[in-house]
Order: C-alpha cells, then sequence, then structure tokens
C-alpha cells in the first residue's frame, strides 16, 4: 500500500486547519503557502473535504475553511480512507462480504485480513489533535508530514 500525494497533502491541510483553528476561517493561499504546496492542487482537494463534511466553507473578503470538528475527532484512518478510497492491501478485502471465488479456501487471506485489521486499527488510533500534541518541534507553523 502507498499513500498518493492527495492523502498526504489533505492531511497536512487538516494538520494546518487544525493548528491555526482559533483563528477563524483560513485562506487556502495561506495554507498553500505555509505547507509548500501548490494552491491549485489543494483547491482539486477541498471539494471533496467539504463535500464530506470535514471541512466548512465561507466565501467573500473573510472568506477561506475551517474544522467542521474538534481536531480530536478526526482520525487520520477517516480521511485517507476518504482522499485514497479503500486501504485493503488486496483487492478481494475491498469489498464486504468478499466476493473472491477463492476466498473460501485461501490460505493467505487472513494473512492480508490481519494486516488490514493492523492499518485500520492504528490509522483508526490516530487523531489531527494527536499529531499535534506529539510535535516534538512545537513549531506549528512549520510542520512536515
Amino acid at each position: 500500500m502507498k499513500i498518493s500525494t492527495k492523502g498526504r497533502y489533505a492531511l497536512r491541510l487538516l494538520i494546518d486547519l487544525s493548528i491555526h483553528r482559533n483563528e477563524g476561517y483560513i485562506a487556502l493561499k495561506d495554507i498553500a503557502q505555509r505547507q509548500s504546496i501548490s494552491k491549485k492542487y489543494l483547491e482539486q482537494i477541498v471539494p471533496l473535504l467539504t463535500k464530506s463534511g470535514l471541512l466548512r466553507t465561507n466565501r467573500g473578503y473573510q472568506g477561506g475553511y475551517m474544522l467542521s470538528r474538534p481536531p480530536s475527532d478526526y482520525t487520520v484512518g477517516e480521511i485517507l480512507r476518504l482522499t485514497e478510497g479503500s486501504l485493503a492491501p488486496i483487492a478481494c478485502l475491498e469489498s464486504e462480504p468478499n466476493y473472491c471465488e477463492r476466498s473460501p479456501s485461501c490460505i493467505t487471506l487472513p494473512v492480508w485480513k490481519g494486516l488490514y485489521d493492523v492499518i485500520n486499527e492504528y490509522l483508526d488510533n490516530i487523531t489531527l489533535q494527536s499529531i499535534i500534541d506529539n510535535d516534538p518541534g512545537k513549531d506549528a507553523s512549520d510542520y512536515c508530514i
């Protein structure tokens, strides 16, 4: 499994908004500048996050984006499943029930299922707040993933 730029940048965007959550709505250009990410690329990610309810938007002079929930309510697993789709290490685990004709007799399926369970449990127990709280540098304006 490899996390795409889209998933990594979505996480950085949401962490930036978490760090600056007390500043109201944040302009995308400010996030792009702080995170060294193209504003155009962020503009492609934001609709997905907004449509799913992770972000609130405000248009106009004081417009921008903010989290719709506290940072402690966002998990890395939720964010990556939204941006990446399934986190399953093999295709036959992407749907429930498993429609693979070999699944009843597949000797390796428990290996992949175990890996999938570990991935989900790990990522679902990391919140945006815990990432911020564990930042060793504590220089919140210069966060890098």
